[in-house]
């Protein structure tokens, strides 16, 4: 560990001693843009909400930071505000729903320009305020970037969103390839599907290119599906979720199957030292892998 991040390790572990829960961290990425990441994580989010998890939804697709348009709100400032001394925590969230709160982020790189200064110890007593999520999911960047790593290397569960496009395909594996040298367990969703017949055949072939080239220590997991739908399209138009607009829709249905599976995961109300939990949980990750 460097000099930096232990002097970090240091201010994240002191005067926070009480408990709070254990935050499951989940970081949805791509291979590339435009295969809907983005609409993934936030009706994911909404549907997590709705099922009675609190759940915190990090922006940190830097440059093309696009949730506070799925959710149709407006971000003043975001979380390089808090690390700049400019803003609180407490007032760069942005409430969705019951139990569902935005965080509009920053990329690792950027968060650690500023961590090393004294307004990172106000900033992790702030972070508190999120202590009791049961979930966090965090929208990266697209692509393979070192900053996308250090998120991806930080959660527990990564995700990749892909479409049945050959060129969304290809960026698929290269992120999965990359992937795979900082954990051995990624998921796969396949988006934007025809039926389930062309989503498992999709997947099939990533999983046989994958272990024959990455090897058997890999566990490629196929998460679920999500159909094509003109409502999803109308929805993201409309600056809306699909799944709260549509909740009896295919779409809406299979990503419930998705977020089902997910949440047998969770560990639910398990105490834990808040360094774990919440935005400071995070953080602390981030920075053992800086």
């Amino acid at each position: 560990m460097s000099h930096q991040a232990a002097k970090l390790e240091a201010l994240v572990s002191q005067n926070r001693n009480t408990t709070a829960k254990k935050t499951r961290f989940i970081a949805i990425t791509s291979g590339k843009g435009g295969v809907g990441k983005s609409t993934i994580s936030s009706n994911m989010a909404y549907i997590m909400a709705r099922y009675g998890l609190k759940v915190g939804i990090f922006d940190a697709d830097i440059g093309l930071a696009n949730l506070d348009v799925m959710f149709n709100v407006k971000i003043k400032k975001n979380i390089l505000h808090v690390l700049k001394g400019e803003a609180t925590v407490e007032e760069i969230l942005v409430p969705i729903e019951k139990n569902l709160v935005l965080i509009p982020g920053e990329s690792g790189e950027e968060i650690f320009k500023y961590a090393s200064s004294g307004l990172f110890e106000r900033f992790m007593d702030e972070s508190g305020v999120l202590d009791d999520l049961d979930v966090m999911i965090i929208d990266t960047g697209a692509g393979i970037g070192e900053h996308i790593q250090l998120f991806l290397r930080a959660c527990d569960d990564v995700i990749v969103v892909t479409v049945p496009d050959p060129a969304a395909i290809t960026d698929a594996y290269a992120t999965i390839k990359v992937t795979s040298r900082l954990r051995n367990e990624i998921n796969v969703i396949m988006n934007q599907v025809r039926n389930d017949k062309e989503a498992q055949a999709l997947f099939d072939k990533i999983h046989k290119v994958a272990q024959a080239n990455i090897g058997p220590d890999l566990r490629l997991l196929y998460l679920g599906q999500v159909s094509n739908d003109p409502k999803i399209s109308s929805s993201v138009k409309k600056r809306a979720l699909f799944s709260r607009d549509f909740p009896t829709a295919t779409p809406t249905l299979e990503l419930e199957l998705i977020v089902k599976r997910i949440a047998k995961k969770l560990e639910r109300n398990v105490l834990v030292n808040p360094k774990e939990s919440g935005l400071g949980g995070l953080f602390k990750r981030l920075m053992e892998h800086f």
